[in-house]
């Protein structure tokens, strides 16, 4: 489903690329069982080629649709200083919905008794070490409309949509990020990123322990 923010940098990335998919709007929650059929981790984005193939977790997906358009088109920086760059401001996009997915799990699967205060907070200072850096980031490409380049990249893909799905997901506003949000937003508005986007939706927390 696209408020997965991994599956949607992907559709996105796929819908710049021209390459026609078949989308299965399918919840790792609800859908455990089908998706398993395909990926034994249950986990999305999950990509079956034509071929019968499947490639699973995001970073091996994008590697293979960038190495399948060639170096000419892909989004991603081919070599040197420009590449780092990109891949620096996506891990720590990453890194940041990784911990911000793990404070929403702790309140949807663990009852609000048992939850643990130290490790909600250890999440959340690393999420906004993340989102300080990406500030900077941001900051000091003011005037540019990209931030690796003078073309998007996955960095803007990966940026944009791991912010938006952080903070509907904790939920985090990005108002002490003011640069980190203009970026983000003006991303969100383009086409592609708005026919590509459903809102998080948490399941209700547990209030009680479940059954072993």
């Amino acid at each position: 489903m696209y408020d997965s923010s991994y599956t949607r940098r992907v559709a996105i990335a796929m819908a710049l690329y021209g390459i026609g998919f078949e989308h299965r709007a399918w919840s790792v929650g609800r859908d455990f069982d089908r998706i398993r059929e395909y990926n034994p981790l249950g986990r999305a984005p999950t990509l079956v080629l034509d071929d019968g193939e499947v490639l699973t977790e995001s970073a091996m997906i994008l590697d293979y649709l960038d190495d399948r358009v060639g170096p000419q088109r892909a989004l991603m920086p081919a070599t040197g200083r420009p590449r780092r760059d990109a891949q620096r401001l996506i891990a720590l996009a990453t890194g940041a919905i990784d911990k911000a997915i793990l404070i929403a799990l702790e309140r949807v699967f663990r009852p609000v008794e048992l939850h643990s205060q130290a490790w909600l907070s250890r999440c959340r200072v690393q999420v906004e070490g993340a989102l300080g850096e990406l500030e900077r980031a941001c900051a000091a490409r003011a005037g540019a409309p990209w931030l690796v380049g003078e073309a998007m990249t996955h960095a803007d893909i990966a940026v944009a949509c791991y912010a938006t799905h952080l903070r509907e997901a904790i939920p985090l506003e990005l108002a002490p990020w003011p640069m980190l949000r203009a970026h983000v937003e003006r991303c969100e508005a383009l086409d592609v990123f708005r026919s590509h986007y459903s809102p998080f939706s948490a399941p209700a927390p547990t209030s009680q322990a479940n059954p072993a």
